[in-house]
């Protein structure tokens, strides 16, 4: 929202006087003294006139979850726990899922307040990667990474995947790398050459890596360099 807009809501300001404010200087936005008439902030920006406060806005909240296998990634539902059962009650009504995990993965799961946050994470365009450690249950063949870096059409959608990378570890076991996060992905790429994944466990988004001592269900606050990193 506008930051005169905002300062007009109030009853005691109209819009003339807001922009004047904040044309003096009179006007601080987290501290920050503001002096653009069109400047903009989100609702977690504290506002002050004078030093005296006029919203003190939303504390942000970034957490990071070790998804158990076993849990929706929802908000609720009627018969399965969900991720949102892990967390302490005052936070379930606050926060959303930033990329979800299906019901039989596990590994990092990203929960925010901050929708624009959470879209950059998220947003295909942006090709944030997202890496997995992936059990199959047939052995994985050489040509397999050829595939995937080629990318896997779904006829479905009618689409081809953009390039991800297979790294194997073991007979069956790899490390795949992708930069989307569409339905089901690396289980039906895998349909798609002949092989069925077993186990999947999402091991970090970006620069964000599943802090190894989280046990499975456990979380904490993403440091500042996490949240700045997306």
């Amino acid at each position: 929202m506008r930051l005169d807009r905002l300062i007009s809501n109030y009853p005691q300001y109209s819009h003339r006087s807001a922009r004047q404010l904040i044309a003096s200087g009179r006007v601080q936005v987290n501290g920050h003294i503001v002096r653009d008439t069109q400047a903009t902030v989100d609702r977690f920006a504290a506002v002050s006139i004078d030093e005296q406060p006029l919203r003190n806005g939303y504390a942000s909240l970034y957490l990071m979850l070790h998804k158990p296998v076993g849990y929706l990634s929802a908000t609720s539902d009627h018969t399965h726990p969900t991720v949102l059962d892990l967390l302490e009650p005052e936070l379930c009504e606050q926060v959303h899922i930033g990329g979800r995990l299906d019901r039989s993965s596990s590994g990092l799961l990203l929960l925010t307040n901050d929708g624009l946050w959470s879209r950059r994470v998220t947003e295909p365009q942006i090709k944030t990667p997202k890496v997995y450690h992936v059990r199959t249950a047939e052995p994985i063949r050489d040509e397999d990474a050829a595939r995937f870096a080629e990318g896997i059409h779904f006829a479905f959608e009618g689409l081809t995947t953009s390039p991800a990378q297979l790294q194997r570890l073991d007979r069956c076991e790899a490390q795949v790398t992708i930069y989307e996060g569409r339905y089901h992905q690396i289980k039906r790429m895998f349909h798609a050459v002949g092989n069925r994944v077993t186990a999947l466990h999402r091991v970090s988004m970006g620069s964000i890596l599943l802090d190894p001592i989280l046990e499975a269900g456990e979380y904490r606050s993403l440091t500042q360099a996490e949240v700045a990193s997306v």
